[in-house]
């Protein structure tokens, strides 16, 4: 990783948690002509293996820094992405109903250390993938949570206070999964380093049932493009 920037240039700290949609928020960032800076957790999530992919992705993309920050999260329960004991969904989202997947306030905690990073760094942005189209109905992927957050961002840091608003950029938060994976695509991610699989293995191959990865094949599927997904089970394989 590029341990060297431009002290001018305008830098952002990007969520990047090995899976699709935070692949795509840092090429777009790139593209956008910021010096990156990726934030990956290691909060207790079943899928340990999409740290490794964050970790990929951001050699691969040549940030740089990349910290990886532990949280005990996965200590307090309360989401089948942290309990092995909470049965994971193969079922398909229910509407009007927040699934189990939910981690608790995790994009609240996520983006409150970002933000200590961006002051730190003296960061014009954060980059975070949160979608309100193809999600599975998590209430901190919403364009109000995003606002709201922005809003406190700037009321309770120096930089904020100094006059130096900080935004929370969404590129992603009005597109579908297709369009996302399109987007991605022109800008020249390889989805292949990624882990969207809520219970991927230990090699980072997805289990093809749960949410996640049928929003991701779907996605795959409408936008035309191979997937390059490793499944466990072959017969999920495009």
């Amino acid at each position: 990783m590029d341990s060297s920037h431009n002290k001018s240039a305008k830098k952002a700290v990007i969520l990047v948690s090995g899976g699709l949609d935070s692949a795509t928020c840092l090429a777009i960032a790139r593209a956008e002509g910021y010096d990156c800076f990726a934030l990956s957790f290691n909060y207790g999530q079943r899928a340990n293996s999409e740290l490794d992919a964050a970790m990929r992705l951001s050699t691969a993309f040549s940030v740089h820094q990349h910290q990886v920050i532990p949280l005990g999260i996965g200590q307090l329960g309360g989401s089948a992405l942290t309990d092995s004991s909470v049965a994971m969904p193969e079922s398909g989202v229910v509407a009007d109903q927040i699934p189990v997947t939910y981690v608790p306030a995790r994009n609240t905690v996520f983006l409150s250390y970002a933000l200590a990073w961006a002051e730190v760094l003296e960061a014009d942005a954060i980059f975070i993938g949160v979608n309100a189209l193809d999600y599975s109905g998590y209430p901190d992927c919403r364009p109000e949570f995003i606002k709201a957050f922005e809003q406190m961002a700037n009321l309770a840091t120096r930089i904020g206070v100094e006059g130096r608003p900080i935004r929370i950029k969404t590129p992603l938060i009005d597109l579908s999964k297709a369009q996302i994976i399109a987007m991605g695509n022109e800008l020249g991610v390889n989805y292949r380093l990624t882990v969207s699989c809520y219970q991927a293995d230990s090699k980072g191959r997805a289990c093809g049932r749960c949410d996640s990865c049928r929003l991701r094949r779907k996605g795959f599927e409408d936008a035309g493009v191979k997937d390059p997904t490793v499944y466990v089970d072959t017969a999920f394989a495009g």
